[in-house]
Parts: structure tokens; C-alpha cells; sequence
């Protein structure tokens, strides 16, 4: 039951993007096509899930125990930035096409805020589920990574597909490009709203 309710939560009611506006940087930069969204919510998915299990394992059996705890956020921005490249070599070499389409926002993710903000919620934040409040164990915290990704991925693409009709709409002069786009944010995070009381 707890699984059921770390997925809904970070996906619906806590999502990363919408809720606690975590990642907006390629949530505006990363949208403006469907499949380059998809792309970079695929790679955001997997260096969140490995950041978040390494940096769970760091914190609570290197750090923790040499009571060095100080260290915490300069270490999960190494620990970020090593998997970030480690991805980008993958990626140049299994998919060039989907290297070559995310172009800067690849290494973006190193400083993708959402990506940090994850991991450092699942070692300091208390999380209440059904009344009780505990920390996340590993499995627990893997979860809430994959499910905090598959809000920003959900967030991501359904943000690039209203921009794409955007595009071809009639939209005032004014509201042309960057403002259409935020309003549509506004809106979405208004709808994304709608889900807090479900958990």
C-alpha cells in the first residue's frame, strides 16, 4: 500500500514540476516538441532513479557513519554530474539521433534542479503516509525517484504537446510564444492541484 501511495503522490499531488516547481528549466527549454520531451524525460528517469539509489547508499552508509553529513549536497552534485556523463556516452552511441535532438539540455540535467531535489527528499525529508511518518528505505526511495520522473515526464510531455497546438492556434500577438506558454503552465499546475487531496 505505501508503494501505491509514494507513485500516486509523486506523480498526481507532489508532482515535481507542477507542485514544487522543481526542473522548470527544461520544462520550458525541452518542450517544445513531443518526442524531444519523451527523449529528455527518458534520460532525466534514468539518471534520477541511479542519482537517487547512489546517493541513498552514500548518505546513509558513507557519510552518516563518518559523521560527515556537511558534505551531503556538494557529494550528490559529483555524484549527479558523473552519471549525467556516463549517460551522455550512452546515449552517443545507442541513439544519435535522440543525442543529437536534445542537443544542450543533455548536460542540462546536470543542473537540473529536480533531479538534486529528489534525492535530497528521500534522505531528509519525513514522509506521511496513512498517518505514519517515516524516513524512505532504498526501495521505498527508488520508487519515489522512478515515480518523481514519471511526474516530470508526464508534466514534460503533456506541456510539449498543448505547445505544439499552440503553434499552429490563433493566439493573440502578444501571448505569441514565451507568455502562451506560461499561462499554460499556470493552468496546468492549477489542474495538477486538483489531485492534493487524494493522498
Amino acid at each position: 500500500m505505501t508503494i501505491l501511495l509514494i507513485l500516486v503522490s509523486a506523480i498526481f499531488v507532489n508532482n515535481i514540476v507542477l507542485s514544487q516547481f522543481l526542473g522548470i528549466c527544461p520544462f520550458l527549454g525541452v518542450s517544445k516538441q513531443v518526442n524531444t520531451a519523451v527523449g529528455m524525460s527518458l534520460a532525466v528517469t534514468f539518471v534520477m532513479a541511479l542519482a537517487t539509489c547512489v546517493t541513498w547508499l552514500l548518505q546513509y552508509y558513507v557519510l552518516m557513519p563518518l559523521n560527515m553529513v556537511y558534505m551531503q549536497t556538494v557529494t550528490f552534485i559529483l555524484v549527479i554530474a558523473g552519471l549525467v556523463q556516463m549517460v551522455e556516452i550512452i546515449l552517443k552511441k545507442i541513439s544519435p539521433a535522440l543525442y543529437q535532438s536534445l542537443g544542450i539540455f543533455l548536460p542540462l540535467i546536470t543542473t537540473n534542479c529536480a533531479v538534486l531535489g529528489v534525492a535530497l527528499m528521500v534522505v531528509q525529508k519525513q514522509f506521511t503516509f496513512g498517518g505514519e511518518t517515516h524516513m524512505l528505505n532504498l526501495g521505498e526511495s527508488v520508487v519515489f525517484a522512478i515515480a518523481s520522473a514519471i511526474g516530470f515526464g508526464l508534466a514534460i510531455t503533456l506541456f510539449a504537446a498543448i505547445r505544439e497546438q499552440l503553434e499552429v492556434s490563433d493566439v493573440p500577438k502578444p501571448f505569441k510564444g514565451i507568455p502562451i506558454a506560461l499561462i499554460t503552465a499556470g493552468i496546468m499546475a492549477l489542474a495538477f492541484m486538483g489531485f492534493s487531496g487524494m493522498v
